[in-house]
């Protein structure tokens, strides 16, 4: 990498006089502070005197970053000046700074970068900057700016690309009872109603039922048995929160955010009631005025609050592996396009187990749970479904990824044949459970420890609609003709409510 840093320095008086002091100093930084050795160095080759000010230019190759050396040269100028000519600086800017490095590969089309300038030559990138404020240095945006620009270039040759998918387990086939859309029989039915908003449903009696005994089996058949204890959070994140778990950069686009009222005074809201009143409609203008900016989004998965409730604790040993999980959060996700049925909506239900523990603890974790989700789904459900490790395309190009069922960390995948898509081959099927172990990446973003041991952690989101539609689409939706295990938990569905 190459620095090319613009400086000024602005003293507290005049510092033309003291010409010859200004050079003595430039040298000695030159020659002891700004060079450590070849790898970690860093030259003056410019200073110009202006009155009050100093005008600099820093060059480096390598490790060593200029912007990281103003505060050595400040103080330095500081101490070698202020005592003996009694002058000190005032301030210091960045005037303009150029930032050549090369990339891994060529960009396939242009990119930007916010703050900065960028221009690309096969593949050497220079990143140009004007008026870079003390606090922007500070803050280490120039590192973040590069290595944001290096992962979009190499982002560039992975947009549209699947995901590494390998099986690892599948199920015998299966005869399913029918081949219709389970979504579309239950709304001819009345079991369902589309909701008020797009992606969202009203579950009527029948359905609802479907849905509490799927939310019944994984409790008493999942969770309970491996010593999970359940939790309660909030349904709204505040932002800090999804930014140290990365979803805030991973998806903003996919949250629903929320907004709250900047008061409760009735004066303020008068003209917005008035005109409410009147017009028997919602003016939006009038009511933004009202409103703060978001700060918070509702629930997108109910893991990352349940990290945040550990943050900075030390777990005693003897609390080890902790398995906690929700299920009162609701969860939103903004699917645009893609909605189908009750499978892929905006608004679902879900419980969410979060295990926290060693990495001996979490792989013997992972085959109980295995264990458990076969016996539901093979002995309960009696499903076709299978089983494949897989990593989404962000994970892949940096090798974060296995092609074994012996891998420590990643994800696995539950998938079952819906009949109404389609056939076996030929058909997408449905994943409608997952199950994770993330090693220490939330671990650290909230600084949790043991009192001893390295911790990891993973999760295992149980959909409940993924759940019941891949039930529903094999078995399909008379109970005569559900499995005996499964009617253990339901043998009738509720009346219903009739309409005329």
């Amino acid at each position: 990498m190459k620095f090319d840093l613009q400086a000024s320095f602005t003293f507290s008086g005049d510092i033309t006089a003291i010409k010859k002091e200004i050079e003595r100093c430039v040298s000695t930084l030159n020659e002891n502070v700004l060079k450590k050795d070849d790898d970690h160095k860093a030259k003056i080759e410019r200073a110009a005197i202006e009155g009050n000010k100093l005008c600099l230019s820093i060059y480096s190759e390598g490790v060593f970053r200029p912007h990281n050396a103003l505060l050595q040269i400040k103080n330095f100028f500081v101490k070698e000046l202020g005592l003996k000519h009694h002058v000190g600086v005032r301030g210091v800017t960045v005037d303009h700074y150029s930032i050549v490095f090369d990339l891994e590969k060529e960009p396939l089309h242009p990119v930007s970068i916010p703050f900065a300038e960028v221009k690309t030559q096969g593949k050497q990138v220079t990143m140009s900057l004007s008026e870079v404020s003390d606090e922007f240095l500070q803050k280490n945006y120039i590192d973040r700016m590069i290595n944001r620009l290096k992962e979009k270039v190499e982002n560039q040759y992975y947009e549209g690309k699947a995901e590494f998918w390998k099986l690892i387990w599948e199920s015998d086939e299966i005869k399913p009872v029918w081949s219709s859309d389970p979504t579309e029989e239950m709304v001819k039915l009345d079991w369902l109603k589309q909701g008020p908003t797009k992606g969202k449903w009203f579950y009527r009696p029948q359905a609802a039922a479907v849905l509490k005994t799927m939310e019944k089996i994984a409790i008493e058949e999942v969770l309970k048995p491996l010593g999970f204890q359940e939790v309660i959070e909030s349904h709204i994140k505040p932002f800090d929160i999804w930014l140290k778990t990365g979803h805030m950069e991973g998806m903003p686009g996919e949250f629903y955010y929320v907004v709250e009222p900047k008061t409760r005074d009735p004066k303020d809201w008068e003209h917005f009631v008035d005109l409410t009143k009147i017009t028997k409609e919602v003016n939006i203008a009038e009511l933004t005025k009202n409103l703060s900016p978001p700060s918070a989004g509702i629930c997108y998965a109910q893991c990352p609050m349940i990290y945040w409730s550990f943050k900075g604790k030390t777990i005693a040993e003897r609390s080890l592996p902790v398995l906690v999980y929700d299920k009162t959060a609701v969860s939103c996700r903004y699917e645009s396009g893609g909605r189908h049925g009750i499978e892929r909506v905006d608004e679902f239900h879900r419980i969410e187990p979060v295990y926290i523990g060693t990495r001996e603890q979490l792989l013997i974790l992972r085959e109980k749970l295995l264990e458990r989700y076969k016996f539901v789904f093979n002995d309960i459900f009696e499903l076709e479904w299978r089983m494949a490790w897989v990593t989404p395309w962000y994970m892949q190009q940096a090798g974060k990824f296995g092609e074994s069922k012996e891998q420590d960390t990643g994800t696995i995948d539950f998938e079952a044949y819906m009949p109404y898509r389609g056939t076996r081959k030929d058909s997408e099927w449905l994943e409608f459970q997952n199950l994770s172990i993330l090693g220490d990446k939330y671990i650290q973003a909230f600084t949790i420890k043991a009192q001893k041991s390295e911790l990891w952690s993973g999760c295992s989101g149980i959909g409940l609609e993924r759940w019941a539609i891949a039930f529903l689409a094999q078995k399909g939706l008379n109970p005569e003709h559900w499995p005996k295990g499964f009617r253990k938990y339901l043998d009738k569905l509720p009346e219903g409510i009739q309409f005329l």
